[in-house]
């Protein structure tokens, strides 16, 4: 399938979903239940020139970046200790597992009494971004192909070059896999934690405003501001890799 059918197949399918809601919209007939997404366009088209809303996109989008970051590089870690020492990778299994199945909901309330909402989505962010990092990584680790290593040392290969030829070449599918399911459920988990926390100045804050005035209109179009947001930075950074990806099979 070619990318421009496929391009063309999945905006067949949201102008199909965006019909029924309109459809939905205009039968309620209510804009405190649901709103068209005409008007939900409009308002996010209103909101964009305002100073206030590209101060809360930096303060929510800076904070949530940052526990992706800082949890993509402990996740890779992690990943890297746990595939080379057996006693880490029982040691911390019980934990990955843990941080996986515990409710978003129940470790924001505990990192809201532990450090003050203003670094919520940080730390919230980080937590999830770790088990996805490194169950995905230590699965690349375990998969990486003994015959190369083998062979990069019986000839010697400097350990730069067989660190990119042998490592960074099997393992970079699996950290772009990681990277775009992570960063996605980071934007999910952080702006659900300053919903809870309510930091002054965030994302979170206008959507809790939203609920609590029922200005239903503003509810979906900060929603859609986050899909967005959430969409545009998994495209940055999974093209970023694929580049990556690209230069070091050439070399």
């Amino acid at each position: 399938m070619t990318k421009v059918k496929k391009a063309l197949i999945t905006a067949a399918g949201i102008l199909f979903w965006l019909i029924i809601w309109q459809i939905i919209a205009v039968r309620l007939n209510s804009k405190i239940l649901l709103v068209s997404p005409v008007e939900v366009v409009k308002r996010l088209a209103e909101l964009v020139p305002t100073g206030e809303f590209w101060r809360s996109v930096l303060f929510s989008a800076g904070r949530i970046l940052l526990g992706f970051a800082l949890g993509l590089t402990c996740g890779c870690l992690l990943a890297l200790a746990a595939g080379k020492i057996k006693v880490v990778r029982i040691l911390f299994s019980p934990l990955i597992s843990a941080m996986k199945s515990i409710p978003v909901a129940s470790f924001t309330i505990l990192a809201l009494i532990w450090i003050g909402s203003k670094n919520l989505s940080v730390l919230v962010s980080f937590l999830i971004c770790v088990p996805i990092v490194c169950a995905n990584m230590l699965e690349g680790i375990d998969s990486l192909d003994p015959k190369l290593k083998e062979m990069s040392r019986v000839f010697k290969i400097p350990v730069g070059r067989r660190f990119i030829g042998v490592y960074l070449s099997q393992l970079l599918p699996y950290f772009r896999s990681a990277s775009r399911l992570a960063i996605g459920l980071c934007w999910k988990s952080g702006a659900a934690a300053e919903v809870i926390g309510i930091p002054d100045g965030s994302i979170g804050e206008k959507l809790f405003e939203a609920k609590v005035y029922l200005e239903t209109a503003d509810l979906f179009a900060w929603t859609l501001a986050v899909i967005l947001l959430s969409w545009l930075c998994e495209k940055v950074f999974v093209t970023l890799i694929g580049l990556l990806q690209r230069r070091v099979e050439r070399m």
